[in-house]
């Protein structure tokens, strides 16, 4: 049973989340359940009182993720070199943490409890400067060290000294140049000389262009300055890697002080991240009890538009442990229980509730069951996955639980359903637990009006608009207003008498006041089905062959002669050599049309009867004969 998704305070910590800067704040968040120690519960939401205190009076503090931090103390821990870009990360955590000292230093004088926390918050002053004055821009400065600054000095004069040599060479040697000015080669200054003229200015060849006319020549002048920079980088290099190792020196010495910093940044950036939540939801700091005692003023849901809700007010565990909650389908009794439990949860993780006011007592577990849990994957039904999460409830259910169910009962039979219903609050009843459950049922209605420590009510709805009002009064019974609700929405009289008449009988339909006149439903057009038309092709088949016609046969590929057309089957008969077929058309394809064959008063019996029946047939033309002419089949 995943209560927090039921509930929806999965949606509230991923709203929690996005105001946390720090990763541990945000795995921190993912990870909070509620508390069970009374003492450590009133700290929580203490510190998030002084939290949203201070980020309403001083602003968000200055917290800073240090995820990353943690690798490089590592590094520097191994005693490898930092890079200027991971000291420039420690140096902002190092004013990260100087102005955070600053920010709770200030909340002294509201005598916020969270801004002694500074006293936690040890300094590295001199790391600090250290670092901001020998890096910057992700490098180490020019004055970083005086020698470092005399060989970058050099550096610059040498390069000079390159450049201006070489454009001494080119004016002196114009005839043998290419172009008129100096060019960079592999890092080196370079002359652009014609190839008849290479061997004029004396130097080394570092490279020629792509058509072989001219060769980039650094010349021996230029030559002895490039060995003289080299050997300047050299030294270059080694101070800035000997500026770097002191610095990780320091950062070393410094990592308990640092891990100390970053372990209190990510403790006060998951606390400010309740006070931002609280601020984000405009909540209010509940008052905790230990008598099993719920008192809600002016509640609301959290995910609610706060400008359409009505505020919710409720009590519940002072006289009566349980509640039986009706009305309208549309009327918002989920909404209502989800309210309740929603706001005891995030009461008890430490957390500000969206109340004017709130007195909620400490739950040993939250259990509910909310929503169809219809699973085809596992074969459950909706009245199956009810009784499966229902009999989890009961089987954890305790005095100090407080435990929701929505449509007691439902899924089923009504007279079972309601049975069923009525066993489940004796039980719930037996635990000492406190509970609310939503129910359609009358006989429910009856049962808990009659029962000690069980109390029916209400929810409240706008019958004009047919919206929820989320108001609930305590002590009455409502009703479902589903014939109301039909009738507002467009359901036909004649069809609302038939209900009525189902469910009370005939003497109801003539109390029953209807909103509008008898219309009938109206119809809306529709998409039909479109049926494929059969297509007779008989008549087109008879007269597709005619006798005489040479055709060819599939799939034997042998040549006959059409002797009896397509008959209403689709077979015709075929004179081969020696034997007529009988053969289906669609293995038949025209070979050569009768028409080209024979003339057009051709007498095909010569081709199709033999001699004997075709004197038999002209004696019948002539005269009586009892002669008879035979086919074979």
């Amino acid at each position: 049973m995943n209560i927090e998704k039921q509930i929806e305070f999965d949606k509230i910590k991923a709203l929690w989340t996005e105001l946390a800067v720090t990763e541990y704040a945000k795995e921190k968040i993912n990870s909070t359940t509620i508390c069970l120690q009374e003492t450590e519960l009133r700290k929580r939401l203490r510190d998030t009182t002084d939290s949203r205190e201070m980020v309403e009076k001083l602003g968000n503090p200055p917290l800073q993720n240090v995820t990353e931090i943690h690798e490089i103390l590592k590094v520097a821990e191994k005693g490898d070199c930092l890079s200027p870009y991971q000291l420039e990360r420690v140096h902002r955590v190092l004013v990260a943490v100087e102005r955070l000292r600053d920010y709770l230093s200030r909340g002294r004088q509201l005598e916020n409890h969270l801004a002694y926390y500074d006293e936690n918050l040890p300094e590295e002053p001199e790391l600090k400067e250290e670092i901001a004055r020998q890096i910057r821009n992700e490098m180490v400065d020019d004055r970083a060290s005086k020698k470092l600054l005399e060989i970058r000095t050099q550096i610059i004069r040498c390069e000079e000294q390159m450049k201006q040599k070489a454009e001494q060479i080119i004016r002196s040697n114009k005839e043998c140049m290419a172009d008129t000015y100096y060019t960079m080669r592999n890092g080196r200054v370079c002359v652009p000389v014609k190839k008849e003229y290479k061997f004029r200015v004396p130097g080394s060849t570092i490279d020629k262009s792509s058509t072989g006319s001219t060769f980039f020549i650094e010349p021996v002048g230029v030559a002895k300055y490039f060995e003289e920079l080299q050997l300047l980088r050299i030294e270059e290099e080694n101070e800035v890697y000997k500026i770097l190792y002191t610095l990780t020196v320091m950062v070393a010495d410094a990592v308990p002080h640092m891990r100390e910093n970053m372990k209190m940044m990510e403790k006060l950036d998951y606390i400010f991240s309740k006070g931002k939540l609280s601020l984000e939801l405009d909540a209010s700091e509940p008052d905790i009890n230990l008598e099993r005692r719920i008192v809600l003023r002016d509640a609301r849901h959290p995910l609610m538009d706060r400008s359409i809700n009505v505020p919710l007010q409720f009590r519940l565990g002072e006289t009566e442990r349980g509640i039986v909650i009706t009305g309208p389908n549309t009327g918002g009794k989920t909404v209502a229980i989800k309210t309740v439990m929603l706001n005891c949860y995030m009461a008890q993780c430490g957390l500000h509730v969206t109340c004017q006011k709130a007195d909620i007592c400490m739950n040993s577990a939250y259990l509910c069951d909310i929503g169809d849990g219809q699973n085809l994957s596992e074969n459950l039904s909706t009245f199956s996955a009810h009784i499966k999460n229902v009999l989890a409830v009961l089987g954890e259910v305790n005095q100090d639980s407080l435990v929701i169910m929505d449509e007691l009962g439902s899924g089923t039979d009504p007279a079972e359903g309601m049975g069923i219903a009525i066993a489940i609050l004796e039980e719930l009843k037996k635990s000492g637990a406190n509970f609310l459950v939503t129910t359609h049922y009358p006989e429910v209605k009856e049962y808990a009006a009659v029962t000690e420590g069980i109390v029916n009510a209400r929810m409240t709805f706008d019958r004009e608009t047919l919206q929820p009002t989320y108001q609930m009064i305590i002590g009455e019974a409502g009703e479902s207003c589903a014939f109301y609700i039909a009738d507002r929405l467009g359901m036909p009289n004649h069809m609302l008498k038939v209900a009525i008449k189902a469910a009370y009988g005939e003497a109801a339909v003539s109390e029953y006041r209807f909103q509008k006149e008898d219309s009938e439903l109206k119809k809306e057009s529709t998409h039909r089905i479109s049926k494929t038309k059969k297509v007779h092709h008989n008549g087109e088949l008879s007269t597709k062959y005619k006798i005489g016609d040479s055709v060819m046969i599939y799939p034997e590929k042998k040549i006959g002669i059409v002797c009896v057309p397509i008959n209403e089957k689709g077979v015709l008969r075929v004179q081969l050599p020696n034997k007529k077929i009988w053969i289906n058309h669609k293995r038949v394809k025209l070979h050569v049309a009768a028409t080209e064959l024979y003339p057009e008063d051709y007498d095909f019996s010569i081709i199709f009867e033999t001699v004997e029946n075709r004197k038999k047939l002209h004696d019948m033309n002539r005269k009586y004969t009892e002669e008879t002419v035979t086919y074979e089949e």
